[in-house]
């Protein structure tokens, strides 16, 4: 059970937990190991946000991804010891993100590599994100120590080394189109553009060994299509062609962006299998009810895997969630109107506060009531009562203290390390009596 400035709820179930400690379990992903995926081909886990993969060729070493700061590039450069020869004769990018950028140019040392990637990674700007908090808190990056477990495909991200770009190199050559063929180093490979969680996300196949790396259009968790942080929809029909070329080449091994490397060709068929199906059946769940009509309220209730996808250990939710896909479909497809003429132009917040506090009896009624719910497990009616109440009296201690209460108790329920991560974030703002930026 959760303890707080305001006692605790009666006692918990073992079962009203079984989420967090799922998402606790999944850190085992993370464990530092340098995995020989298949003769010449070697993955450093654990060692960064991102995984690297180190291809040695005839006379040198290709780079796949170089891990999200030169701090952790380092390291990974002593953990990979004498499989790592230099020099580098070039370092591929499968997309821009910082975690998988940020340790160029210590892998490039002097070595003067070419630098390869898609020529969307040039033309990609940055991310939008939501004001001060659009990455750090889904993040987990100013969450206390006892109450953080990871962030969802990572174990860390920026909470012990920020997540700067100051070990990016840029790109010296890009191809444009479906793919392009080259040979590093004596090792033949296939540059394949497939986007995805990026738009400018490249798969690398090595048909000579049955290797592909997918960058991070494959993640041992449902993937994150619509990110709380503030992200565009990544679009979805585009992310289910990418995995049918992937599943086209009948791979061996496949060694994606985050977590442990897939290992055997029936697994990655399956696991590429699950990950597509998974993408498509929400997709097609939510456009259907679009066309009857249905808000993105009704479709979250409704939209759901099948039994056996929703068993997959490829599609648990640590890091997105169906529902999340299912509003960011919904907005991307028919924008933010949800067809009830009400929402067309709705009362402020504030007026509407004033008027449901004025119904329900007044402020310290609804504060009671909240206090109540707490107490019986309500705790979304809670946080939604106390709302009203903040945005009448956003200093009132007992609503922030009530709210803080109401949202670390959702958090400690979640799987999801996105939603644990932001509800326990926003608890610590509430009872230092102030929003941290």
């Amino acid at each position: 059970m959760v303890a707080s400035t305001l006692g605790q709820t009666s006692p918990a179930s073992p079962d009203e937990f079984a989420g967090r400690e799922q998402l606790r379990a999944s850190s085992a992903e993370f464990r530092k190991e340098v995995i020989e995926i298949t003769d010449g081909v070697f993955a450093a886990v654990g060692y960064s946000a991102s995984n690297v993969t180190l291809i040695q060729g005839e006379k040198g070493s290709i780079i796949v991804d170089t891990s999200a700061n030169p701090v952790d590039a380092k390291a990974i450069v002593d953990a990979f010891g004498n499989r790592f020869v230099r020099p580098v004769l070039a370092i591929i990018y499968t997309h821009n993100h910082p975690d998988h950028s940020g340790g160029a140019s210590v892998f490039a040392g002097s070595d003067n590599p070419e630098i390869y990637s898609h020529q969307t990674l040039l033309e990609s700007g940055p991310e939008f994100g939501r004001g001060p908090r659009d990455g750090g808190d889904a993040f987990g990056t100013k969450l206390a120590d006892h109450l953080f477990i990871n962030a969802g495909t990572k174990l860390e991200y920026g909470r012990v080394t920020p997540h700067t770009r100051e070990g990016f190199l840029p790109p010296t050559r890009t191809f444009r189109g479906e793919s392009e063929t080259i040979e590093l180093a004596g090792v033949q490979m296939q540059l394949i553009h497939t986007p995805g969680e990026s738009p400018e996300n490249t798969a690398i196949w090595i048909a000579g060994k049955g290797v592909l790396v997918p960058g991070d259009d494959f993640l041992k968790s449902y993937p994150n299509l619509s990110p709380i942080r503030g992200l565009k929809l990544r679009p979805p029909e585009k992310w289910i062609a990418s995995l049918d070329k992937m599943l086209a080449l009948d791979a061996t091994y496949m060694v994606q962006g985050h977590m442990r490397p897939i290992l055997g060709r029936d697994e990655v068929r399956k696991a590429l299998t699950d990950y597509r199906d998974g993408i498509k059946t929400v997709l097609d769940q939510t456009l259907a009810g679009i066309k009857q009509g249905k808000t993105p309220d009704e479709l979250v209730q409704e939209v759901k895997l099948s039994p056996e996808l929703s068993k997959s250990p490829y599609l648990q939710e640590y890091y997105g969630t169906v529902a999340w896909a299912v509003r960011g479909i919904y907005a991307d497809y028919v924008g933010w109107f949800d067809g009830n003429a009400t929402n067309l132009n709705p009362l402020p917040p504030g007026e509407r506060a004033r008027k449901m506090l004025e119904m329900a009896g007044g402020l310290d009624k609804v504060i009671a009531r909240a206090r109540e719910a707490i107490e019986a497990k309500e705790f979304q009616w809670a946080a939604e009562m106390i709302d009203h109440v903040l945005a009448v009296d956003p200093a009132n201690m007992a609503a922030k203290e009530i709210k803080a209460q109401a949202l670390t108790e959702l958090g400690e329920r979640q799987i999801n390390a996105n939603a644990r991560n932001y509800y326990l974030t926003t608890a610590q703002y509430l009872l230092k009596r102030e929003r941290q930026a």
